[in-house]
């Protein structure tokens, strides 16, 4: 038995050695100027040192040491910055497995949410809610094959998320990490039948009410409950990432949807918001029959008479952020998917459809469902991702646009009202050639102008636009004389690059290309330096010929991702933006990055 006691006991039984090992470590500690794991033996009344390391720490233990050692004289300001790497970072913001605990998963996913999660598999949303958070208030862990817009109440009442399909940057991972969910997705092992209510890992079946754990961090899926804690965030924290803001040049700002994600990424220290993607405000209960309705319509007024009825929603939206953000920017990215995706699916109104045509076709709803399910099939499209969205959708159904720009400007002048300094940063997405963002922009110039005078107010606004398409990134220069800011959407940058769909890819092939080291990384959490890195360097250097003044960020995932940040500091962007649990991480990584390269006097 290597330590039959505690050490506390040595002082009453032997203080004399007790006094000779503590000075002891104090020397090894000063030496090393490091926390010391230390070997020892007493033999015969005699103190052996047997070896000493630099110890283990979990997270808040290490910035708490560097802390310590700061205030001790032992270290300086930049070596304790140095000294905590971003990983041991997050272990202080998320839920974690009780330090110790032994454990076997059953099986293993991407660690796509950080975090430890226990609590009773279900394997609908609507069961979700009922049990969960908001209902019965108990802890579930929700279980799908893939989720999609549909389930997040269900993932926002759930302790914790498993998917046995999608990717690093996949609906369940990008909510995850917005909302600070643990989740395993892309955990291909699993088998789930979401009819019967379980999920399969070669002979363990998993039912409805059964308790599991997961663990996001490592991306495990663990049968049964273990003990899950969640670590103390204290002074040592704050003062820690305060030394890291002196020191970094890169702004972080934070991805964010509604004005509780952005409250709470201010309280993790973002400067503003880099992305806000407006139509995941469609989603909602209230709002999503309107949307349905809009898509629907049949003629232009019809469609402008659901424009109308959404603009008070997403002008209360927008108010909302911009309080949060009190004064802070805000860039708000104009509507980006295709529209079907607001629609019911294709499939399940086929089989609802049949299924009403052979049991009961006189049905009073049949009729509409067909009509549905041909405008549906009507608005399909072979390859979405590549096909009316961004801002080719702006194009063929301006009134969308128009409204939104409406809607953020309106909700501006009240903030203003209200004492709040507005900054909204109106971003245009998936442009690919000069004259998109040129016809956009004019028609929303139009508008915000038009906007200004009804409302008889002056509101610092911009225009810029997301770059996400390779051709943007080629002609940069063309296209940065008619935007003030670009922000790099690395996402879809990447899969564009790659010719890869990124779900399709993290799920069937990207492990094997890593694994077999066809590729370093999984680019889609790393940034490819040598393909989209060389990208977004041209696209920085001719856009700023033309317009040396120009604001550069990147929102995508990788502007959380500590190599990714450490490149865009070396391009000179401005700001990188990320999810709100990841913005402490962002402050650290763009500290390390800016000690990398200039190295900042100590303080």
């Amino acid at each position: 038995i290597r330590t039959p006691q505690p050490i506390a006991h040595l002082k009453v039984e032997n203080p004399a050695i007790y006094q000779q090992f503590d000075d002891v470590c104090k020397k090894l500690e000063s030496h090393y100027r490091d926390m010391q794991d230390i070997e020892f033996t007493i033999e015969k009344g005699r103190l052996f040192i047997l070896q000493c390391r630099a110890g283990k720490r979990t997270g808040p233990a290490a910035v708490k040491i560097a802390v310590d050692m700061v205030n001790e004289g032992l270290i300086t300001r930049r070596e304790a910055l140095q000294r905590v790497t971003p990983d041991l970072l997050d272990q202080c913001l998320h839920p974690i497995i009780k330090p110790g605990t032994d454990y076997q998963p059953i099986a293993r996913g991407l660690p796509a949410g950080p975090g430890a999660a226990t609590g009773i598999a279900v394997f609908d949303s609507e069961r979700a809610v009922e049990l969960g958070k908001g209902g019965r208030g108990q802890k579930v862990v929700l279980v799908r094959s893939e989720t999609n817009p549909n389930d997040l109440k269900g993932m926002l009442a759930s302790a914790g998320v498993l998917t046995a399909t999608g990717g690093m940057t996949s609906h369940a991972a990008l909510v995850a990490r917005g909302f600070g969910i643990p989740t395993v997705a892309g955990c291909s092992a699993i088998k789930v039948d979401e009819a019967a209510r379980e999920f399969r890992v070669d002979d363990v079946v998993v039912r409805e009410g059964d308790p599991i754990t997961l663990n996001g961090t490592l991306g495990e899926v663990i049968l049964g409950t273990l003990e899950v804690v969640t670590p103390e965030t204290t002074g040592e924290f704050g003062t820690f990432l305060s030394w890291a803001d002196e020191v970094r040049r890169l702004k972080v700002r934070t991805n964010a949807d509604t004005p509780e994600d952005a409250a709470l990424a201010v309280k993790f220290g973002a400067e503003g918001i880099g992305l806000c993607r407006t139509e995941h405000m469609f989603f909602a209960e209230d709002r999503r029959p309107i949307v349905q309705a809009m898509i629907l319509a049949e003629t232009e007024e019809e469609r402008q008479k659901h424009l109308e009825e959404l603009l008070p929603f997403q002008r209360h939206d927008f108010e909302g952020i911009f309080k949060a953000m009190d004064g802070r920017p805000v860039t708000i990215r104009l509507i980006d998917p295709p529209l079907h995706e607001f629609l019911p699916s294709l499939l399940e109104l086929t089989e609802e459809v049949a299924r009403l045509e052979a049991l009961n076709p006189h049905a009073p709803e049949l009729a509409p469902k067909r009509a549905l399910k041909a405008k549906v099939e009507q608005m399909h499209e072979i390859n979405p991702m590549l096909g009316l969205r961004g801002c080719r959708l702006s194009i063929v159904f301006p009134g969308i646009v128009a409204m939104q720009t409406r809607a953020i400007l309106e909700g501006a002048a009240l903030a203003m009202k209200a004492g709040v300094d507005v900054h909204p940063e109106i971003m245009i997405p998936l442009v690919g050639h000069v004259n998109e963002l040129k016809v956009v922009r004019d028609r929303l110039e139009a508008t915000a102008k038009q906007t200004l005078a009804d409302l008889g107010a002056e509101i610092d606004y911009s225009f810029g636009t997301m770059i996400e398409i390779p051709r943007a990134a080629l002609t940069s220069d063309q296209i940065a004389a008619h935007a003030e800011f670009f922000s790099f959407g690395t996402n879809d940058l990447t899969q564009t690059v790659f010719g890869f769909s990124r779900d399709d890819a993290e799920d069937k092939f990207l492990h094997n290309y890593v694994a077999e080291k066809i590729l370093p990384v999984n680019p889609f959490e790393v940034l490819d330096r040598d393909g989209v890195g060389r990208l977004m360097r041209l696209c920085v250097e001719q856009a700023k010929h033309v317009r040396p003044g120009i604001k550069l960020g990147i929102c995508g995932e990788h502007g959380g991702e500590p190599s990714s940040i450490a490149f865009c500091d070396e391009l000179g962007l401005d700001y990188v933006s990320c999810s709100p649990f990841r913005v402490p991480i962002a402050r650290l990584a763009a500290a390390q990055a800016a000690l990398g390269s200039t190295g900042p006097a100590d303080k």
